[in-house]
């Protein structure tokens, strides 16, 4: 599959690569990585990165601006995006000539025309340092530091700084690779995993006020009102998703946050499968860390009670 990959992007002059709505590092990671790792080895190729710029992200990279003319002849390759759904653009991308998945996530969406799935990856970020690899050996690729860092900070960002499950022997082993090139782990991590005091008594505010039932199933509201209170914007809050993994008793939880048009709704889990139930809500993920959108509170409610059956069945 790693040669077929490389081989289509071999014939393509134009690349757009594209990645999940609401991103994260490894969604940045793997998108402006792979494109970084093209530029460099076909540097006569034009390669765009697609989607909406979260501001947030912008020490990670920026995203450039194409329009549906862009898309004629060429190959788009989507990176770290489980279902069409959640990815981040418009239809676009649907009248390129070949489309190529690379996901971690399951393959619930069987969309593209050449799909390469790998559920025992830490991240897409990872994957694509294993499509190097095989370029290396094939073709003679090399890795650019541009690409490496941000590679580095997809599989840092999915793994939880390498604390979760998902991180692997091999894992370790391509981190131990990545770190050789020139780039200032430090500034990267600093840059990351920086909580400004807003967001520190936000969590406070989490750690007092979850509910939480007799079989672990936790829960917390989050509405615009809290947020204005704590002065924290909705996307700020993807950093405190993970707060209650360390609460003794929890089987898993889900974060409601409240923006303009949606409440957000944030799955983690220590056991049940919770990707399942995002999915019923349009989201998607990983088996135990999830993301959906609903548009009502009495939604949330009905999740909640899911997750409860959910927590109580494990």
């Amino acid at each position: 599959m790693k040669r077929q990959i490389i081989d289509t992007i071999e014939k393509y002059d134009k690349i757009i690569i594209h990645r999940h709505v609401r991103p994260d590092p490894d969604a940045y990671g793997s998108q402006v990585g792979l494109k970084e790792l093209i530029k460099a080895n076909y540097p006569d190729k034009l390669v765009y990165a697609a989607g909406t710029h979260d501001e947030l992200l912008s020490y990670l990279a920026l995203q450039d601006e194409i329009g549906q003319s862009d898309y004629a002849g060429a190959l788009v390759i989507i990176t770290d995006t489980g279902n069409t759904e959640r990815i981040d653009a418009d239809q676009h991308y649907e009248a390129a000539d070949f489309i190529v998945k690379i996901d971690h996530h399951p393959d619930v969406d069987q969309y593209g025309d050449l799909r390469w799935v790998d559920t025992t990856a830490s991240s897409t970020s990872e994957m694509i340092y294993v499509l190097y690899e095989e370029g290396k050996a094939e073709y003679g690729w090399k890795m650019p530091v541009e690409a490496a860092r941000l590679l580095f900070a997809g599989i840092v960002g999915d793994t939880g700084r390498f604390i979760f499950p998902s991180a692997t022997e091999k894992t370790f082993e391509i981190a131990s690779k990545l770190i050789k090139y020139d780039f200032d782990r430090t500034e990267l991590f600093a840059r990351m995993y920086e909580l400004d005091r807003n967001i520190l008594h936000l969590q406070g505010y989490i750690y007092q006020n979850f509910v939480m039932d007799e079989n672990g199933a936790a829960y917390i509201k989050i509405d615009q009102s809290i947020l204005e209170q704590f002065d924290v914007t909705a996307t700020e809050t993807s950093s405190l998703v993970g707060s209650l993994g360390n609460v003794n008793g929890i089987c898993a939880w889900v974060i409601f946050i409240e923006e303009d048009d949606q409440i957000r709704v944030r799955f983690r889990s220590k056991r049940p499968v919770i990707n399942s139930l995002a999915a019923e809500y349009g989201g998607g993920g990983h088996p135990l860390a999830s993301g959906a959108s609903i548009y009502s509170w009495d939604k949330a409610e009905e999740i909640i009670q899911k997750l409860k059956g959910l927590c109580a069945a494990n």
